[in-house]
């Protein structure tokens, strides 16, 4: 008898499919590593986009976290519930999410919240609805150091908006935020280069912000792929979120960061409608699909080239289609994690090759009660 993989049950009878495992003895040694490399946690900031669960948060809390990044309201009233002690909200807030975010911060006061801005025109929107509120704003002014998504366009705008930041008895300026997303190098010694070379004007502008007489608390940099680099940084502080399920393409890409797959998809074969050719139950409402094909690392059938997905089926082609039933059960890990686990409600637990309960995705939807 094979020895059982570390992902495998061993009973999937009570199981539907498709359906989310994750792995919390995985998850704690992610978060270990997590922290073996920033060294001091004070310095570490991890996003919960990827996870988006209660659970996931109080892991890394027992281990002396405090501070959170997240993306949606949804996700900062998951961080309040849970009393995290400080959250930034890293998403430009225009329109009623500035009412939701204001009110965010009344229902949860033992948290310290904070937001994005890059331009005056919103700052000028929240600014009168703070007013309205009696309310101070924490801000991060966001800075577009290559990503070319959101962020300042020059330090010169940035200074600018850090000094009308300032004149406003309603807005506090904290500190900057840089996000990198577009570096990955898979060498990290080039990832490196790269990294430093887009960070230099952050640590511009935070001379220039100081030499005009403020002071800049706080710099929140990089994501996953980032991560290594900026943990070294004194003064700053680093936003990993995928390091704690961990998927196919950073583990690929980035053989250098020591980070375990986490979270396993488990899926069935429903048809074997032709030769070499497999049908499973994992269509787009079950994973992640904006990338091109693969989707998915199918853990035990290597051989097979994914030809074909529609809403709840995946068709794949395979050498060893033969070989195997329909209803046989498969395993695989997700490309892409992050927006995988925002697919799915709820997520079973897996120790030792048994489901030992459920975790709520409880920030699955944009709103929770705000």
């Amino acid at each position: 008898m094979s020895e059982r993989a570390w992902y495998e049950l061993t009973d999937e009878s009570n199981l539907s499919s498709p359906s989310l495992l994750v792995y919390p003895d995985r998850i704690k040694k992610n978060i270990e590593s997590m922290l073996s490399i920033v060294e001091d946690v004070s310095k570490l900031r991890p996003h919960i986009k990827t996870h988006k669960m209660a659970e996931v948060i109080r892991m890394q809390q027992e281990k002396g976290i405090q501070k959170f990044k997240c993306a949606t309201i949804a996700e900062a009233e998951l961080l309040g519930q849970c009393k995290a002690a400080d959250v930034l909200l890293a998403m430009q807030l225009v329109g009623h999410n500035q009412e939701r975010f204001l009110n965010l911060t009344e229902n949860y006061p033992d948290t310290k919240f904070a937001t994005l801005v890059d331009n005056e025109h919103t700052l000028a929107e929240l600014s009168e609805k703070a007013v309205k509120a009696n309310k101070v704003v924490s801000l991060f002014i966001d800075l577009n150091n290559g990503m070319n998504r959101t962020g300042c366009r020059s330090n010169e705008a940035a200074l600018q908006l850090w000094k009308a930041i300032s004149k406003n008895d309603v807005t506090k300026a904290k500190g900057l935020h840089a996000y990198d997303g577009h570096i990955r190098n898979t060498d990290l010694e080039e990832r490196k280069k790269k990294c430093d070379a887009c960070f230099d004007m952050v640590i511009k502008l935070k001379n220039e912000i100081e030499a005009s007489g403020f002071n800049v608390e706080s710099i929140i940099a990089g994501g996953s792929p980032s991560f290594p680099v900026h943990a070294k940084r004194p003064g700053v502080e680093s936003s990993p979120g995928t390091t704690l399920l961990w998927d196919a393409r950073y583990g690929s890409l980035f053989p250098d960061m020591p980070f375990h797959y986490a979270a396993v998809l488990l899926m069935r074969i429903i048809s074997k409608p032709e030769k070499d050719i497999i049908c499973f139950d994992l269509g787009h409402k079950a994973v992640a699909p904006e990338m091109e094909f693969p989707r998915i690392q199918i853990l035990g059938l290597e051989d097979s080239e994914q030809i074909g997905q529609s809403e709840e089926h995946l068709v794949v082609r395979s050498s060893s289609a033969e070989k195997f039933q329909v209803g046989d059960v498969f395993y695989a890990i997700p490309l892409h994690i992050c927006p995988t686990v925002s697919k799915y409600s709820e997520v079973h637990t897996v120790h030792n090759g048994t489901v030992s309960g459920v975790w709520k995705v409880a920030a699955q939807n944009r709103k929770i009660t705000i």
